[in-house]
């Protein structure tokens, strides 16, 4: 659909058991066009996404009452080979201190096993994502970087068969909610950087490496015998103590963050998207939906748990509202002490009981 805006190239620091060159290729290779529209159609619609992004984060301020002194910017509208790019690149840059494969034959060969790997998941999810704030993405003195998949989003609303201005905001609500998150909170974005190390640390421990594949046997046998069926809920059967202490930090997080800005984009309300409930409706019927295959590959990515995230973050979220009002919920941003943990994502009650008395 034209060509959006792309970002700039991707670091090229070397680095980490995958060949990310081999990935972007890869992903390139296999990820699917995006619809064919006029050019001129194309460039509308990047620009309204542009635009839409800087009117969401007003609405998200008025909403939510968080604020970072600054005025709000327009987004980078990419399409698809744009995002892996960018997806790529992040990726790099986090798992930049992991092992490193040797370089000799075998070592060049397990990494571009790994690209090859990496690609084809980059290729999928490269024409599903909507938009993704970086956090740490864009200019070293300005952190931060709202991408908006252009192809994805149109892709999406003619699917839905709703209004394409009022789902470009609806999407837009979402992802400023996130910028606005980590902007406005300034302990959020070296805390999420320090639990993200953390957990990488852990997990790139020979020992503890050798240890989850020690306990693979029983975690399988547990995993049937209790319905476990996301790769999720199997890593966390593999996982010491000290692992899943991590990841559940992490995921507690992540599900704040995504349930928040699932609330937010609904919660504004019919006064900024008229066709908001029907939106919803028809959104949440076609994440849940998709063939045998894409049902399998989901499963495989975890994207099925992050959807149980999106459901369960919304719903703390909801309630807390519910209960305290904006101001009530905010104090989840007071430090890293008053943010829910994974227990308390789904007990509401006992965080407000922990962090209000």
């Amino acid at each position: 659909m034209g060509e959006p805006a792309r970002l700039a190239d991707a670091p090229t620091a070397e680095g980490g058991p995958i060949d990310w060159d081999t990935a972007r290729a890869t992903a390139r290779r296999l990820v699917r066009p995006g619809p064919a529209m006029p050019r001129s159609e194309a460039a509308a619609t990047v620009q309204r996404l542009r635009e839409h992004a800087v009117t969401a984060e007003d609405h998200v301020r008025d909403l939510t009452g968080l604020d970072d002194g600054s005025s709000p910017r327009p987004a980078d509208v990419v399409d698809r080979p744009g995002w892996i790019d960018a997806a790529a690149g992040g990726l790099q840059v986090m798992l930049s201190g992991l092992p490193t494969p040797g370089r000799n034959p075998v070592g060049r060969f397990t990494a571009q096993t790994a690209g090859v790997q990496a690609g084809a998941a980059l290729a999928f999810l490269g024409s599903r994502v909507l938009g993704q704030y970086d956090p740490f993405g864009g200019p070293a003195e300005s952190p931060g970087r709202l991408l908006l998949v252009a192809p994805n989003v149109v892709t999406v609303q003619r699917a839905l068969h709703v209004p394409a201005e009022e789902f470009e905001m609806w999407v837009c609500l979402h992802e400023s909610t996130h910028r606005l998150q980590f902007n406005a909170v300034p302990w959020l974005r070296e805390h999420f950087a320090s639990e993200v190390a953390t957990f990488l640390s852990v997990a790139e421990n020979p020992e503890a490496l050798t240890g989850m594949l020690g306990r693979l046997p029983e975690a399988l046998r547990t995993a049937r015998r209790d319905g476990v069926r996301d790769s999720v809920g199997l890593l966390a059967l593999l996982q010491t103590p000290e692992q899943r202490a991590v990841m559940d930090r992490l995921l507690a997080l992540a599900t704040l963050l995504e349930g928040h800005a699932d609330h937010v984009m609904d919660a504004v309300g019919p006064a900024v998207v008229p066709s908001v409930e029907t939106i919803r409706r028809k959104f949440t019927a076609r994440r849940q939906g998709g063939g045998l295959g894409d049902r399998i590959v989901r499963a495989v990515l975890g994207l099925d748990a992050k959807l149980r995230q999106y459901a369960e973050g919304a719903a703390f979220t909801r309630h807390v509202v519910g209960t305290a009002g904006m101001d009530g919920f905010n104090a989840v941003w007071t430090s890293p002490e008053t943010l829910p943990s994974r227990a308390e994502i789904t007990a509401p009650e006992a965080w407000l009981r922990r962090v209000h008395g």
